[in-house]
């Protein structure tokens, strides 16, 4: 079975830091902000792994946590072979796993943390992610300088860093069950249009998660998916309809939610590892008014030489479960 139950593991706490555009958005309240995408450094790459630094160290000052505290640092992004992560874990002596599933990679982390808790009575486990507007557009796509028109359905990699500490505390949210998605392609090869290339993968993911955790989508109080954009968003309602015969009722995009529809240098809207952690648990959460929640992580597994060898785009989703106390 791709799905399983997970036993007391627990999100003790979040730091969370956005970009220049992402601070003007939906969210007005986040740890921190940077209003650059150099973060007085010499290049946008070094800004990423400083950006990682500042959630991890403050996250392990607030609750006064040393090195030998932590377990294991689970941490992915987009930067090639996951560079910006690696970098970053080199100022710790902390255990370090390497993630990816591109802008699935958060949810791949809360899956693995919590696998490596099971069983031990007390454990410290670092999730990170981040993505950086500058740096991922020049591999995906072309770089910022080169101006290359981009069609409505492109979507705006959002620039941040999210870093989460689960623990076998208990706590306000609970870490209930997962699935895990298999590769998807369908065929498309279109990579400014990454919404196409997820929503399939998303939408098998989830039906994967109902019928093998024996769930109603009604059980849900919202279902979330990572960064489908507005096109994508669509286009996986329509296939959960017309393939599974399955209405979505509670449901939102964090790429989709992450922007105004007045930004328009967004287009589609967000994309990146850190979209839905930063909705999640900036706006999300801090409503109070949701029970149960599906975390559906999205993720286009293309590079640029694939691409450009006209190959089709396959595409992951993995989908975590949580449960909110009041």
């Amino acid at each position: 079975m791709a799905s399983k139950k997970i036993n007391n593991v627990y999100i003790k706490d979040v730091v969370s830091l956005a970009g220049p555009v992402e601070k003007n958005g939906s969210i007005k309240d986040y740890d921190f902000v940077i209003d650059d995408y150099y973060y007085h450094c010499k290049t946008f790459e070094q800004a990423e792994v400083k950006m990682q630094k500042t959630v991890i160290d403050h996250l392990l000052e607030r609750h006064r946590l040393v090195h030998s505290d932590i377990d294991y640092l689970i941490s992915g992004d987009l930067s090639n072979q996951i560079a910006v992560s690696s970098y970053t874990a080199s100022n710790y002596t902390i255990p370090f796993m390497g993630v990816y599933s591109a802008c699935a990679s958060f949810i791949e982390s809360l899956i693995v943390g919590s696998e490596m808790m099971e069983g031990k009575r007390k454990s410290n486990v670092l999730c990170v992610t981040s993505s950086h507007n500058c740096g991922a557009e020049k591999q995906f796509r072309f770089p910022i300088e080169y101006g290359a028109p981009k069609p409505n359905t492109t979507t705006f990699t959002a620039t941040g860093a999210v870093a989460v500490l689960l623990t076998k505390e208990e706590a306000r949210i609970r870490l209930e069950s997962y699935t895990v998605g298999c590769v998807c392609d369908m065929g498309c090869k279109d990579a400014s249009h990454m919404g196409a290339v997820m929503a399939p993968a998303a939408a098998k993911t989830l039906v994967t998660h109902l019928l093998e955790m024996n769930r109603s989508i009604d059980e849900y109080d919202l279902i979330l998916t990572g960064d489908l954009g507005a096109v994508g968003a669509k286009i996986f309602e329509e296939y959960l309809k017309r393939n599974y015969n399955l209405k979505m009722k509670n449901y939102m995009d964090c790429g989709c939610e992450l922007y105004l529809k007045s930004q328009e240098e967004t287009y589609a809207g967000a994309s990146g590892p850190v979209t839905l952690p930063l909705f999640l648990f900036n706006k999300v959460l801090k409503q109070k008014r949701y029970k149960k929640i599906l975390c559906i992580g999205t993720g286009s597994l293309h590079n640029l030489f694939f691409v450009n060898q006209k190959l089709a785009i396959p595409s992951i989703a993995h989908a975590i479960s949580l449960e909110v106390r009041s």
